[in-house]
């Protein structure tokens, strides 16, 4: 029994040993198989390494590519976006200008239709003036300050339908005030002559005035101009011409004006009459100061009040308002000067009244003969 246990035990070492000898030799086996395949794999991967560094380049490049075509892609939505914005613009534009033409258009249909009924009104109230009112110069004078009201009118109503808030107004007067200032100098001095005329009334209409060099008498005044019935020229003793003549109410500032009827009504005129050294020289001025008196008479009360109204405003005075004559050494005889008040316009008809009288006095006397030049021959 223990011989076969040993014989077993013998028999069970021999196969252990032999097994672990087989794996031991199956191990160095597969080392040596390992290595003999590492080693080509190795040679192989140094082999390769340059043609992967060239992939890898290519790799990055083509990386590049893509990062700057992605560039211009959002280049190209901002690009996109920015014209649709632009065109947005463009499009609000077009529809403000629409509108603003349409307004335009409106504001335009208003005005024409302002300046009709204004003007239709101005048509109907001047027929009416000139119905009622029968006094040529008042109703001269309240046609025209109808007129001005009714244009002022028109003028603001315009003004307040082209205007919408005060920037504008602030910018139009901005333009207007250049635009006047470099174009319309000669016509803004105009408009301020007129400006003039109408709150300091050096004349009105009707008046008699000397302005720029021409006399007449005031028919109209306009914004522009002022109107004369020309006096005087070819014509003596200040009678009518019968022609007009329009003056620039610029003249107001650039030449003197006269008015004959503003604050008194009369004129101081001169008859001279030239009698000889034989003739009774102070009869003859007895006659002509009588003739003078005649004609002054109930002048005088009449004189002293305009006198009297015109020194509450100006320093004015007159020691002799009665007719005088004044006597004077002249180379043919003596010379005698009639000097008396009288109306403005009734200078010529007075003086022919004057002139008659005297004429016929003198006839009367056969003392008194008129001197006139004359010439001696000595042989």
């Amino acid at each position: 029994m223990i011989f076969l246990i040993r014989k077993s035990f013998l028999v069970f070492m021999f196969v252990f040993f032999t097994g672990a000898l087989n794996v031991c030799i199956n191990a160095q086996s597969q080392d040596i198989s390992r290595e003999n395949e590492v080693g080509p794999q190795a040679e192989t991967a140094q082999e390769i390494s340059p043609s992967v560094k060239k992939e890898a380049q290519l790799l990055e490049e083509v990386a590049a590519s893509r990062e700057e075509v992605k560039k211009a892609q959002d280049k190209a939505k901002i690009a996109e976006e920015e014209l649709r914005l632009a065109q947005e613009k463009v499009a609000i534009t077009e529809a403000k200008i629409r509108g603003r033409f349409s307004i335009t258009q409106k504001k335009v249909i208003q005005t024409l239709a302002v300046i009709f009924i204004g003007y239709f009104i101005l048509f109907i109230l001047v027929n009416i003036i000139n119905r009622r009112i029968k006094d040529v110069k008042g109703k001269h004078i309240v046609r025209k300050n109808v007129a001005y009201f009714v244009n002022l009118v028109i003028l603001v109503v315009i003004f307040l339908v082209w205007l919408q808030n005060i920037n504008s107004i602030t910018i139009f007067l901005s333009v207007v005030g250049a635009g006047i200032a470099l174009a319309l100098q000669e016509a803004l001095l105009c408009i301020a002559g007129w400006v003039l005329i109408v709150i300091r009334r050096p004349f009105e209409v009707g008046d008699r005035i000397e302005l720029g060099g021409v006399k007449g008498d005031v028919i109209d005044i306009r914004l522009f101009q002022t109107s004369l019935l020309e006096v005087g020229n070819w014509v003596e003793a200040d009678q009518s011409t019968g022609r007009i003549v329009n003056i620039p109410n610029s003249a107001m500032f650039k030449k003197e004006n006269y008015n004959y009827n503003r604050g008194f009504e009369f004129i101081w005129n001169e008859i001279r009459i030239l009698v000889t050294f034989e003739s009774n020289w102070k009869k003859a001025k007895e006659i002509m100061l009588t003739r003078g008196k005649e004609e002054a008479k109930g002048l005088e009360q009449i004189v002293k009040k305009k006198i009297d109204a015109m020194t509450r405003q100006y320093m004015i005075y007159y020691e002799h308002l009665t007719p005088i004559v004044y006597v004077n050494i002249k180379d043919s005889g003596v010379e005698l000067t009639l000097r008396y008040l009288t109306e403005t316009q009734s200078r010529r008809m007075t003086q022919d009244r004057l002139c008659q009288a005297i004429l016929d006095d003198f006839n009367k006397k056969e003392n008194i003969n008129f001197a006139y030049t004359t010439y001696r021959i000595v042989k």
